[in-house]
């Protein structure tokens, strides 16, 4: 009877507690060694390390003018911290050219240091973002970003962010973070075919393409510029991840934005500087693109022979800022690239 007794007690006792256990709060989580703790500074000590500009977006939830700030076409591999509190924000893995002039990303590195807020400023509905610890304005989120990835985009102010180079993580605190950037194998190709303007324009918005940017290939001028570039080609420097976007289909989007039997011509543009030429890095590049070329000269429906070159890259000069992202600056800018149909290469 005793122990019939105690059992009853036990259970009356456990039925009794149940419910403060459910709603009792989980034990913290127990920090890792060396992980840092982020605060927020006081609002003097901010106005002391932050440019009035970033004082303007973190503190009073400002926001600084598209394609004149500091990440916005950043396609260094790395970490977005809060400029103010130092917590990891973003990764450059997930880091997206949006066409916008802002910063641009998929998802957060650290979810748990994004708060949302809901906005109604200037009447429209916006979804803020702020950092957890630092309470840093970031910028808003939005459900415009690429499907496959979430179809979220997270717009976010380079004033609000501090970007640390993937080789300084270690050094910086953020160490855990180095095997994000241990997968990635990328390989850079430069390609020319016209004005680089327009074909960075079409090159940059390739799934699979990490980011472009424009200069001078194939010629003896060192220190090659837009004004002394004699025996260069207009090119774009591609830098790519072949694992979503072999060469050959790169190749493919190459010879449909561009006239490739125009020799040192294309559109209304005329001389060396704008001849159709591929600037290999890798002998596989090499292998594809003459193969490729061989059977649209057998198959493609150009009507003329195909007269790209086929070159080793050498030196690389990069052009102007004046230059960079052309026609992401100025929509109505001139262009002589477009998308031909698939059809136009023959199967």
């Amino acid at each position: 009877m005793s122990d019939m007794m105690d059992r009853m007690m036990t259970v009356l006792v456990a039925l009794i507690l149940a419910p403060a256990a459910a709603w009792a709060a989980p034990a913290p989580q127990k920090r890792e060694a060396n992980m840092p703790e982020y605060s927020k500074p006081s609002k003097e000590e901010l106005k002391k390390k932050l440019t009035p500009e970033q004082f303007s977006v973190v503190c009073n939830a400002g926001t600084e003018p598209p394609f004149e700030n500091a990440y916005w076409n950043n396609h260094a591999p790395g970490l977005y911290v809060d400029v103010v509190s130092g917590e990891p924000l973003f990764s450059s893995t997930e880091k997206f050219d949006s066409g916008t002039g802002w910063p641009s990303f998929t998802r957060p590195l650290e979810p748990a240091n994004i708060v949302e807020k809901k906005d109604r400023e200037f009447g429209m509905t916006r979804v803020e973002v702020r950092s957890k610890h630092g309470d840093s304005h970031l910028g808003h989120v939005f459900e415009d970003g690429p499907k496959d990835k979430g179809g979220l985009r997270f717009c976010i102010n380079s004033a609000s962010l501090r970007f640390v180079p993937v080789e300084k993580l270690e050094a910086e605190g953020y160490g855990r973070y180095r095997a994000l950037f241990d997968k990635e194998k990328t390989e850079v190709v430069e390609l020319a075919g016209g004005c680089f303007w327009g074909m960075q324009h079409i090159l940059r918005k390739i799934p699979g393409v990490i980011s472009t940017d424009v200069g001078y290939a194939g010629g003896a001028v060192e220190n090659a510029t837009y004004r002394n570039h004699e025996g260069h080609a207009e090119a774009v420097r591609v830098e790519y991840d072949p694992a979503k976007l072999p060469f050959e289909r790169l190749l493919r989007w190459y010879f449909r934005m561009h006239d490739p039997t125009t020799k040192d011509r294309q559109g209304n543009d005329r001389g060396s500087s704008y001849r159709s030429a591929i600037f290999f890095h890798t002998e596989a590049q090499r292998k594809t693109a003459e193969e490729f070329i061989a059977r649209l000269g057998k198959k493609g429906k150009w009507g003329a022979p195909i007269v790209t070159e086929v070159k080793k890259a050498g030196p690389y000069w990069k052009a102007e800022a004046d230059h960079q992202d052309y026609l992401e600056k100025r929509p109505e800018g001139y262009t002589c690239h477009f998308l031909r149909p698939e059809s136009v290469l023959g199967d």
